[in-house]
């Protein structure tokens, strides 16, 4: 803390440079409820864990897990938890499984919607108002807020899913199934968008499915960008890949 808020800003102003407007500091984290000690053997280097669980699983654990600033623990169980709940089967599953009836119902083309319900309004509505929510909580290096508002609205898209059953609508309503699919195609767009910042390569992996060849600006969100209908969509590939539990006599 000295040398940030008293040394430094005085070389910044010796230079003639506008010191920061803020400081702030992380926290600590133990290790299954350990103080990480070389006398333990208990340390884990950051490229272990990217080996072992995958750079972007390991960069959303850390944002997620504990509110930035602090003090957290690791466990292997909270990681791979947080790796197959929060994104293999909640997002992951989400965008898979819709985007394979894309492929499958809609002769591998993002289908034209009809009139959006209530419902329909309503999961457009929640995706298009994170953005606001994550701009405000990312400037207070709230990560672990902006991750929760993101995924409020996987939850909505799931229990969307459920409710309005499109494997059902396809023999009941094609129609229906159309804006239903389009409806979600839209929102898993968005909400991929919105997680580029703290998981880049997962997000363009999705991305790239949708028709995009490099990062996409959040100014591609919204009611006056929305995903055009007709795009071409591949047979999907899974995003995020389950985690197997490690054998703790073997790991070390």
């Amino acid at each position: 803390l000295r040398f940030h808020a008293v040394y430094w800003p005085a070389f910044l102003m010796a230079a003639d440079l506008a010191p920061p407007s803020r400081v702030f500091a992380h926290g600590w984290w133990t290790i299954e409820g350990q103080k990480m000690s070389k006398s333990l053997g208990n340390v884990i280097a950051p490229a272990d864990l990217v080996e072992r669980y995958g750079l972007d699983q390991t960069r959303y654990f850390l944002l997620r897990e504990v509110p930035f600033g602090n003090d957290g623990d690791f466990s292997e169980r909270a990681m791979i938890a947080r790796a197959n709940g929060d994104l293999a089967n909640d997002i992951g599953n989400l965008a898979q499984r819709v985007l394979s009836m894309v492929f499958k119902n809609c002769d591998g083309a993002l289908p034209e919607p009809g009139a959006f319900t209530d419902a329909d309004q309503t999961l457009l509505n929640a995706v298009d108002g994170v953005l606001p929510t994550l701009r405000e909580t990312l400037d207070q290096q709230s990560f672990h807020r902006a991750l929760e508002a993101i995924w409020q609205v996987v939850g909505d898209a799931n229990r969307y899913v459920d409710d309005q059953a499109p494997w059902a609508l396809r023999k009941t309503d094609p129609e229906r199934m159309k804006t239903v699919l389009y409806v979600l195609v839209e929102t898993i767009r968005s909400l991929f968008i919105l997680i580029q910042p703290v998981m880049p390569g997962s997000a363009q992996k999705l991305l790239s499915q949708l028709g995009y060849q490099e990062n996409v600006p959040f100014t591609e969100l919204g009611t006056e960008h929305r995903i055009k209908p007709g795009l071409a969509i591949n047979k999907p590939e899974p995003i995020f890949p389950r985690l197997e539990e490690l054998d703790t006599r073997d790991a070390g």
